[in-house]
């Protein structure tokens, strides 16, 4: 069973590959928001994982988030998910995300659960249409 305000925390050391130049996401050598985003997905898939049934996994529906301040190569960086809310198989968390020096993003993250060859078997049908 997945309680509401269950939450991980998943951690990175900012590198080069992780940076806005680097991913395409503009120009300067800082966390890419779309890297921050990455973790607090992480967060929250990890967050839910160990409660899932076999054969079952969460895959991501929205993402609203903000970022909100610049965090340069070499610095740390924690993204955390908290559960807000469960709906059948749909799982609603809250994101945060840190640096050594504050907050840096925040928002509302949507994951479903779905049983995962079911899930791929649809998918991967699309190939043959």
């Amino acid at each position: 069973m997945i309680e509401i305000g269950k939450s991980y925390t998943v951690k990175i050391k900012v590198e080069e590959n992780d940076t806005a130049a680097s991913v395409g996401s503009g120009t300067l050598n800082v966390l890419a928001t779309p890297k921050m985003i990455a973790l607090m997905e992480e967060a929250a898939y990890k967050c839910v994982g160990e409660c899932l049934e076999s054969g079952s996994t969460t895959v991501g529906t929205l993402m609203s988030a903000q970022h909100l301040s610049a965090t340069p190569v070499g610095m740390e960086v924690t993204a955390t998910a908290t559960v807000i809310a469960v709906e059948g198989r749909k799982i609603e968390f809250k994101v945060e995300a840190y640096d050594e020096a504050g907050k840096i993003g925040e928002g509302t993250h949507e994951r479903f659960i779905v049983f995962a060859e079911k899930f791929l078997s649809k998918t991967y049908s699309k190939l043959t249409k």
